[in-house]
């Protein structure tokens, strides 16, 4: 973890290694470009293992692929409360969770919101679905 604890690696949790750049705001470019730095910086120093038709291999099969889940936290009580959340995040492959991960309940109305897609995607393109 940084000093600014806006960047995070796990290493053996869900996937081999984690990756986790974040912070409050909206400000999506200073979020990747810590997140493409520190991922250059990682790879003069270990191999991450690819292969040319399905991308990057990790442990977790939902993420072979590029491997991105890109995620923001919104707060959407009314959209959830009137059932429209799943249909809106289907219909652009993006999938609702609670806050607390996967098959958690959302706390206040606030949802994490991330890219269903990770295989056959560029990670432009999931940053841009994502937003």
């Amino acid at each position: 973890m940084n000093n600014a604890k806006n960047f995070i690696v796990w290493v053996n949790e869900e996937d081999h290694i984690r990756i986790i750049s974040m912070q409050k705001g909206a400000s999506l470019k200073q979020v990747w470009g810590r997140l493409v730095t520190a991922i250059h910086e990682m790879e003069k120093r270990i191999e991450f293992v690819y292969h040319p038709k399905f991308g990057n291999l990790t442990f977790c099969p939902t993420n072979i692929g590029t491997g991105l889940r890109a995620s923001v936290h919104v707060k959407v009580p009314n959209t959830a409360a009137q059932g429209k959340l799943n249909e809106i995040c289907s219909s652009m492959d993006l999938q609702p969770r609670g806050t607390g991960g996967e098959h958690t309940e959302s706390v206040g109305g606030v949802y994490d919101i991330s890219n269903k897609i990770r295989i056959g995607r560029t990670e432009w393109d999931l940053i841009n679905t994502m937003w």
